[in-house]
């Protein structure tokens, strides 16, 4: 028997090549992505960066601290209190300390375009001595009105386009812009660009300490520290050591930035795995399924079921072993290039690189092996089951492709899918806005409809071809005749094109729509002229801009403040939710809030504004809550918001977030003003204090594009590879398809048909299946789409489908392409052959 299954192997050798491909590719696509994600578990170890130099650094502590029953849970504090001014002085005593303080400034060279300027960290020279920056050229500041400034070894040549010793720079501080002298450079860091002040200036611009270089012994300094603070709640920090990375800016941002490559990894290998597994299973089973003459020339011949099963799996494991081992090679060679450009383009971290784990291999092989295992199980199971005086007759024609198994799971997953649809909608309609959601759901429905395909080809294709199969000729008609009655060859060749249009309609569509329905309902929200936002996540408008805006006849302000409130649910969970510190009055004039219940006009100092997100969310009751500092506090709900698409926040006054500078200035012109007039102030003011004054549709436009530049490469990575696999499969299932024929093109030839014929009618079929399976692959679309039109409308969002016409428009028609020349090209070859010869040949 093993013979004649090598002898089978070799006779169908294109057969078994085609699974061979479509193993390996899918087995080195998931071993790829598998050791990309694995990359993405362990960030690289940091010492102290920032105060490498320094002995010991007191701060004020970042991270709040609550007991809950299971253990202690921590939140990032928004806004860290200052170091208390007793603390500084207590410790004085100890020995010599040096104050450092942190505010964010932005500079450009004077005389160059107009603009905000390179975005930059503001600290007193004093404290360079405990960090890695060292003069390079020029020196320290001596006056205010001299500054020093970090430049990286490529731009230290004016050609670089840097700023050198000597230029004049206009610089913006909270305090405004001015022009100042650039009096030494320090090497640049990869942590933060900055822009170094005498120790005075410093103190002028931001008055509060940030952190204390402290030159004694840790343990005395510990003690003082205690003595200082004791009975006033603040919590300070000494760090020593290795400890001293906390103070870094922003020190978790390795582990941060892993975290989002995770997430999109993840979701690209999920997709890869389901892509591969989902192409490999419905390759194999046709590769079976294309045999049914010659199982049952076998079992006329004697052959017993049981033998047919076992050379089936025979065959199946001669061909998945190589082909998983060679995709795991492929896996292997193909990750680093794939790491290399996730880094080039800023996807991934600069220092992100594939490690030496193998697990993701091992993982991709067996899952190979297995789902090549499962792709011949059924077809294997229904081959062995033909009985011999039946064997030709059902090789025939292609009757009886649904038993009851197929009906029934088909049924499962479309139940499934629809199902989890409707609940979402019902119990969470903000569900099917995550990534994680409208990414799966697709999935279960793209195998439903893969499995009712027997049932959906024939219908679909009288359908495409209702208006070919009437024009003059027989191509037409022969073409719709040959894919409805071969279904399993039409099925197994729309399956790429099913997948492939499903995937790319749902997340490009879906993640359209929801940037759209952001935009829009930041549009309704928002009823400002004008939003002065401060550039960056910490930025801050300089206060001369503020005060100016605030002065404008006929223009009614708001001035806002970016902060985050915590709240501990069920007694176990420390929620954090962004917040922005407002006047109510100011905000009503500029702002159209989407109130469930309440007053937003009620908020005070003792009152929040919360969303349905909110476990507590009745209006007058009282919940408790750490403002940005950390402060606890119990404030009373006065409204609650809907939760739209996500990000409907918390509101509470100024006094509530004591450490937050004002961020975004919202600017009404009021009824009956002068909008000319209040456009020149308002636009003199931000050339002042180099602030950037945007429209509302300008800031629309900036804060919430239609696809950002991230989203864009992340749905290149995602979609890119599993739409190149499927591409790939596409044409090896119709090289597979179409070889498998030439006993029919070659009676076709000796019924007088010409070769140009033959070649269009093949062809003509190629394009049948490609629009049979872009129809199955748009109703799945359109199933995920109206579903998240159906959740838009229950949050409240009215905001309309927005469908990638000409993205789906390239794919269907780059699919038709490649599957024409899939099909011809083996067909071309064989009608090189004389037709008599290849007439009886099927088998």
């Amino acid at each position: 028997m093993l013979r004649l299954t090598l002898q089978g192997m070799r006779a169908r050798w294109v057969t078994f090549t085609g699974s061979f491909v479509a193993l390996a590719l899918g087995v080195g696509l998931i071993a790829a992505t598998g050791l990309a994600l694995a990359a993405t578990f362990q960030a690289p170890h940091r010492g102290p960066e920032r105060f490498a130099a320094a002995p010991v650094v007191v701060r004020a502590t970042d991270t709040l601290r609550v007991s809950t029953p299971i253990g202690e849970r921590t939140q990032r504090l928004a806004d860290p209190r200052a170091v208390p001014a007793e603390v500084a002085a207590e410790l004085a005593r100890l020995g010599r300390t040096v104050e450092d303080r942190t505010f964010p400034v932005s500079y450009a060279s004077v005389g160059g375009e107009d603009g905000e300027g390179a975005a930059a960290a503001g600290h007193p020279w004093s404290v360079a001595a405990a960090t890695p920056y060292r003069l390079t050229d020029g020196r320290a500041p001596r006056t205010s009105g001299e500054v020093v400034v970090a430049v990286a070894a490529r731009e230290r040549d004016r050609s670089g386009g840097g700023v050198a010793v000597g230029d004049r720079v206009r610089v913006v501080t909270p305090a405004g812009a001015d022009s100042r002298t650039v009096v030494g450079t320090v090497a640049a860091t990869d942590f933060e660009t900055a822009v170094f002040f005498t120790d005075a200036e410093a103190a002028q611009l931001s008055p509060r300490i940030d952190a204390l270089v402290v030159h004694a012994d840790a343990t005395a300094v510990r003690k003082a520290v205690q003595n200082a603070v004791r009975g006033t709640g603040s919590g300070i920090d000494v760090l020593t050591g290795d400890e001293r990375r906390r103070a870094d800016p922003d020190p978790d941002r390795d582990s941060e930035a892993l975290v989002s490559v995770n997430a999109l990894l993840g979701t690209a290998a999920g997709i890869t795995c389901f892509v591969s597994v989902f192409v490999v299973a419905s390759t194999f089973a046709f590769a079976v399924a294309q045999r049914r003459r010659e199982f049952g020339l076998l079992r006329t011949a004697g052959a017993t079921a049981r033998q047919i099963r076992r050379t089936v799996f025979t065959e199946a494991v001669l061909v998945a072993v190589p082909a998983s081992a060679a995709g795991c090679l492929l896996g292997a060679v193909g990750a680093p290039p794939l790491a290399a450009w996730m880094v080039d383009s800023g996807v991934a971290p600069s220092w992100f690189a594939i490690g030496d784990q193998t697990w993701p291999l091992h993982t991709a092989f067996w899952t190979g092996l297995c789902v090549a295992m499962a792709g011949v199980l059924t077809s294997s199971w229904r081959a062995g089951r033909i009985k011999p005086t039946e064997a030709l007759r059902e090789a025939a024609l292609d009757n009886g492709t649904m038993p009851p198994s197929r009906w029934l799971l088909g049924a499962l997953l479309l139940l499934a899918g629809l199902g989890l649809l409707v609940w979402s909608l019902a119990t969470d309609p903000g569900e099917a806005l995550k990534r994680k959601t409208y990414i799966t759901r697709p999935m279960l429905l793209i195998v439903g409809f893969a499995l009712y395909a027997p049932v959906l080809v024939p219908p679909l294709v009288r359908l495409v071809t209702w208006l070919p199969a009437r024009l003059p000729g027989a191509t037409g008609l022969l073409a719709r005749e040959n894919a409805a009655t071969g279904v399993r060859r039409t099925a197994a060749v729309a399956a790429p094109v099913l997948i492939t249009v499903a995937l790319a309609a749902s997340l490009l569509g879906t993640t359209a729509t929801i940037n759209e329905a952001k935009a829009n309902e930041a549009a309704a929200q928002t009823t400002a002229d004008y939003v002065v936002a401060a550039p960056g996540e910490k930025g801050v408008l300089p206060a001369p801009f503020v005060t100016r805006a605030r002065s404008i006849p006929g223009a009614a302000v708001s001035a806002s403040r970016s902060t985050a409130v915590t709240v501990l649910e069920e007694g176990v969970a420390l929620v954090r939710s962004e917040a922005r510190a407002v006047d109510p009055a100011a905000l009503a004039a500029v702002s159209r809030l989407p109130v469930a219940s309440g007053r937003v006009a009620d908020l005070d100092d003792g009152g929040i504004v919360v969303n349905e997100e909110w476990l507590t969310r009745t209006v007058g009751q009282r919940v408790r809550v750490w403002l940005g500092d950390g402060r606890e506090v119990t404030l009373r709900i006065v409204a609650v918001l809907r939760t739209g698409t996500g990000g409907n926040g918390v509101y509470v006054t100024p006094r509530n977030a004591p450490g937050a500078p004002v961020d975004r200035v919202d600017v009404a012109v009021r009824d009956g003003a002068d909008a000319s007039a209040v456009d020149a102030a308002l636009r003199e003011a931000g050339a002042a204090t180099r602030t950037t004054v945007l429209t509302k549709d300008e800031w629309l436009t900036r804060s919430h594009p239609r696809s950002s530049e991230s989203t864009r490469l992340g749905l290149l990575l995602i979609l890119g590879i599993a739409l190149l696999y499927t591409g790939i499969a596409l044409a090896n299932t119709l090289v597979m398809a179409t070889s498998d024929r030439v006993g029919d093109l070659a009676v076709l030839r000796l019924t007088g048909a010409t070769k140009p014929q033959v070649l269009r009618l093949v062809a003509a079929e190629a394009l049948v299946v490609v629009a049979v399976g872009s129809l199955l692959g748009a109703a799945v679309a359109g199933l995920n789409l109206l579903g998240l039109r159906g959740a838009l409308a229950l949050l409240s969002v009215r905001s309309p489908l927005v469908v990638p016409w000409g993205g789906l428009a390239a794919m269907v028609a780059a699919s038709a392409v490649l599957a024409v020349v899939a099909a011809v090209v083996p067909a071309l070859t064989a009608l090189r052959t004389r037709p008599v010869e290849h007439a009886g040949t099927r088998e």
